[in-house]
């Protein structure tokens, strides 16, 4: 178990982004996420709020996220969700480790109305046991709303945190076994 008390490198490079004049600095957060996750890009998701505890995104009800009666396409939905979970988990996770999702589950609920915004949070208690541990895995509550306020879908994200270093056999540390060779 190693504590870190120090921003990991995604929270350091987000506070780069105060140096920028405060107009410019949705649009220039947006494209920097965008380019680390470019899936993100295309489906136009604006990044409002990045913290360590919090994080909202939303997603216009544009044509081109558009299912066949003109709302937000539940795939878009989904992507906008689990962004918003990875992204909290991301700013927490220590940078020894890569972060996996593991799970979700998403019930569809209502047919939604406008432009939908996802906020993902966690406790200290889950700050804490990712930045304290190699590895773990974490419920992520988030909260999609549309533009009427209402809950068009329900959510909940599982993601776990493994070191980020090269995978290990139990045979031979430090290398990867080879497949036995077939017998004649």
């Amino acid at each position: 178990m190693i504590a870190s008390t120090r921003p990991n490198r995604l929270v350091r490079t987000l506070r780069l982004l105060e140096r920028v004049p405060k107009p410019a600095r949705p649009w220039l957060r947006n494209r920097v996420l965008q380019r680390a996750v470019p899936f993100t890009g295309t489906a136009g998701l604006d990044y409002i709020l990045m913290t360590p505890e919090r994080v909202e995104i939303a997603i216009a009800n544009q044509r081109r996220v558009q299912n066949h009666i003109q709302g937000v396409h539940a795939a878009a939905m989904a992507l906008l969700a689990e962004t918003a979970t990875g992204m909290v988990v991301g700013m927490n996770v220590r940078d020894d480790c890569l972060p996996l999702a593991k799970q979700m589950r998403i019930d569809f609920k209502k047919r939604t109305v406008g432009a939908l915004r996802a906020t993902a949070t966690l406790t200290p208690e889950q700050r804490a046991q990712m930045q304290q541990h190699d590895k773990g895995e974490v419920t992520v509550p988030v909260r999609v709303t549309d533009e009427s306020g209402a809950e068009p879908i329900e959510c909940e994200f599982i993601w776990a945190w493994i070191p980020s270093g090269p995978r290990k056999t139990k045979d031979h540390p430090g290398h990867n076994r080879s497949p036995e060779p077939a017998n004649p």
